[in-house]
């Protein structure tokens, strides 16, 4: 199986993007001082479990500088170090979608002003949206790439208790579900290590392939300072997969995926400085190598038992 007219076994993004537009496509990260009704009291108190308070926001830029200031620091920036010639404007922190329309057709058309911007990715939560907000979003269809970025981190509402993720399943897919009316792409992000069996994690990718989602996000679960999963792995109530493990789990992970759906990552970024644990996810690039290697082992590839799958 070949993706992209790469070597990788799996549909990387990066890869994709570099064979829609023509170059690599680069994405700048932008904070936008939203909030998030799973940390101000709306929904609950305290937020996600693992959120700690950048929001999940691992970039240099500020929410002090102007949206348009951001976009043009990023593009010169990038341009700089890997002479890069097209971006994506990626509004990372928090939820994204969480003020009003007008506000939002503010922020969004700031950030799309630059002249190399081919695209705009949106992270948010599926509760955080309505037909208004993805009206407006969809609206950006005709003018570049077009991506709201979901956090579901599992299918399994217990799982999703645990965490305190404020939403249930059945929310996302609905969430979804109109998304997806409204002609826009949709990358969801999933946590593996979550204190769940191996098959219910093989039954959250089971049920993203039946969605046939665009695109999923992998990560593995961490414990950065400041949160209340640091409180409990330092009181010994938790503890978190392997390396081995991990490895093991993203490569049968990505087998029930349709080959189509992109995948946006599959390793942290080891920027954190307040990471507690696990210390491996620093090393990105030695685990994304031995994802590669597995595949290579099993001689195997993202989808190979997609067509096989067990309805859900």
């Amino acid at each position: 199986m070949n993706f992209n007219n790469t070597d990788k076994r799996y549909n990387q993004f990066s890869a994709f993007l570099k064979n829609k537009f023509g170059a690599k496509v680069y994405k700048i990260t932008i904070d936008a001082g939203f909030s998030c009704p799973n940390r101000d009291g709306t929904i609950s108190k305290g937020g996600c479990i693992f959120c700690d308070e950048s929001g999940s926001f691992s970039q240099a830029h500020s929410n002090i500088l102007p949206i348009k200031e951001q976009v043009e620091t990023g593009a010169n920036t990038l341009s700089k170090r890997f002479k890069a010639e097209k971006f994506m404007a990626y509004f990372q922190a928090y939820s994204n979608t969480y003020k009003p329309v007008n506000e939002l057709k503010e922020i969004y058309d700031a950030a799309l002003g630059h002249k190399d911007i081919v695209g705009i990715s949106i992270g948010t939560r599926p509760d955080c949206v309505d037909d208004d907000k993805l009206k407006l979003i969809s609206s950006y269809n005709d003018r570049c790439y077009t991506w709201l970025e979901y956090g579901l981190q599992s299918s399994h509402d217990k799982t999703l208790k645990r965490i305190n993720r404020g939403h249930d399943y059945e929310t996302f897919v609905k969430t979804y579900e109109k998304t997806k009316e409204y002609g826009i792409n949709v990358c969801v992000h999933v946590i593996l290590g979550l204190w769940e069996t191996h098959d219910e994690m093989m039954e959250t990718a089971q049920r993203l392939a039946e969605l046939k989602v665009d695109g999923v996000k992998i990560h593995m679960l961490c414990a950065l300072e400041g949160t209340k999963l640091a409180d409990m792995y330092r009181a010994g109530e938790i503890d978190f997969m392997s390396e081995d493990d991990y490895i093991q789990t993203v490569c049968d992970f990505l087998e029930y995926l349709p080959p189509e759906t992109t995948i946006h990552r599959l390793a942290g970024n080891g920027l954190k400085r307040e990471l507690i644990a696990p210390r491996w996810i620093v090393k990105k690039l030695d685990a994304l190598n031995k994802i590669d290697r597995e595949f290579i082992r099993r001689d195997s590839w993202q989808g190979i038992k997609y067509q096989t799958k067990t309805s859900l």
